[in-house]
């Protein structure tokens, strides 16, 4: 994939064709790629629209009536959406080459690259076999601790729909693998950035139903009761563009206007920390692992349900609902204004830093992008610790300021401005004299 592509807009009619790759409406004949190094990252180029589009799904939630979406919810989902993009500058792409070799050495027909029929083929393969990878990263444990991470937040707004997992690509690609025995890598990689792009903004609440795009198409009222915790919302509507494979397979479960959906997970771990929401459920299925003292038991709890049991198995949807359901209460923290303004200064830098090492990576030697990636990453823990005011924050974020300008005063290429470098070394003040107690912080938790 042509990483280093990162243009966004140019033109109006640029503009106008970054909108309908979020619906999906795209023309195929410039979506035609022979080369996988020729396939942009249209991903990356949509961020500017995930902004956007969150932007104004707030404003009609607040026009409703609505909360609209949690400035530390939406810092969270964004976090786990870059450690993802780190991870994938990290590997270059390695995921995807089992794909072209399957394709290159066992492939039994050869779809010409610029044909609409094998554009469309080519989408149609791709929503199949996604709908059985997301099945089975909820119906196979060791993949749900992975795929959990999507269903974290207590909110449902379009900010849910970068929060993925770091490892899930590598976990549920296999999935993909049969589609290469025909179709051209290159047209695949198109496909699935599209799948993902149109995924975005059905995680909303801001849309109601769409009238008779409901019967075929995946939907914010479909996706809904995907993401819901309540027993009759557990591994239904599997679908990313289409639903039509969720009543095939019966899997689809429509929304209700009397229902009350609870969304988050049914065991839910509270945090604003990326890198606990990224891993806190693989420990969790280790744990069972270790647990139990027969092979047999031992490899249920990590290939089974996520609510197998030796004894007395019921699964997660076929259990009452327990009133209490709708009684908790949403984790949330409460910082101090100049804390939130301090975050947001701090976090645009990070966004920015993030997108010229996207622009920059592939020119760079692989240590230099590891170590850029971790300091970023990093950044992003230190700040969820921060929304979770957790104790080891103030230390974490004065070592975190003073990795920079210490990095930064020893590499020439990295040289900040004397503005840029005043910012952190007073940043860096700041939390010293936090750390030894002569600023205090005062926060309110709930949820907890």
């Amino acid at each position: 994939m042509d990483h280093n592509n990162g243009s966004v807009l140019s033109s109006p009619s640029d503009f106008a064709e970054g909108v309908g790759r979020m619906f999906y409406l795209i023309d195929p004949k410039k979506t035609k790629f022979e080369r996988v190094e020729d396939v942009p990252n249209f991903y990356v180029q949509s961020w500017p629209y995930f902004f956007t589009f969150m932007i104004l799904e707030h404003i009609v939630l607040k026009l409703k009536g609505k909360r609209g979406i949690r400035l530390n919810d939406g810092i969270t989902s964004f976090s786990n959406g870059m450690f993802v993009e780190g991870g994938r500058m990290i590997w270059r792409g390695a995921e995807f080459y089992s794909y072209t070799w399957i394709y290159n050495n066992w492939k039994m027909v050869e779809l010409p690259w610029d044909s609409t029929t094998t554009w469309l083929l080519a989408a149609l393969g791709m929503d199949f076999c996604y709908y059985w990878m997301h099945r089975a990263c909820h119906e196979i444990h060791i993949l749900w601790a992975q795929h959990q991470v999507h269903h974290t937040s207590e909110d449902f707004n379009m900010g849910v729909g970068v929060r993925q997992s770091i490892l899930q690509g590598w976990c549920g690609f296999a999935f993909y693998l049969p589609l290469a025995l025909a179709i051209p890598p290159a047209q695949f990689m198109v496909h699935h950035q599209f799948s993902y792009l149109y995924m975005f903004w059905i995680h909303t609440e801001a849309v109601n139903r769409l009238g008779p795009l409901e019967y075929f198409l995946n939907t914010p009222s479909h996706h809904r009761i995907h993401h819901g915790s309540n027993p009759y919302c557990i591994d239904v509507n599997y679908g990313g563009v289409l639903i039509i494979w969720d009543k095939l397979f019966g899997t689809f479960r429509a929304e209700k206007d009397t229902d009350r959906i609870v969304y988050g997970l049914i065991y839910q771990q509270p945090s604003f920390n990326p890198i606990h929401l990224q891993t806190f459920y693989t420990k969790y299925v280790i744990a069972k692992f270790k647990e139990y003292t027969t092979w047999s038991h031992k490899l249920q709890a990590v290939f089974n349900r996520p609510s197998w049991k030796p004894e007395n198995y019921v699964r997660f949807q076929d259990m009452p609902e327990d009133p209490d359901l709708h009684l908790r209460v949403k984790y949330d923290v409460i910082l101090p204004k100049w804390c939130t303004a301090y975050l947001l200064c701090h976090y645009a830098l990070v966004l920015f830093g993030f997108y010229r090492l996207f622009m920059l990576h592939l020119s760079l030697s692989p240590v230099a992008v590891v170590a850029f990636v971790l300091y970023l990453l990093g950044s992003l823990t230190v700040f969820g610790m921060i929304l979770d005011a957790s104790p080891k924050a103030p230390f974490l974020e004065l070592l975190r300021c003073l990795v920079l300008i210490t990095a930064t005063s020893l590499v020439p290429s990295l040289r900040l401005n004397l503005f840029s470098q005043m910012f952190y070394v007073s940043s860096a003040i700041f939390w010293f004299l936090f750390v030894y107690k002569t600023i205090v912080i005062k926060v309110e938790k709930k949820g907890d």
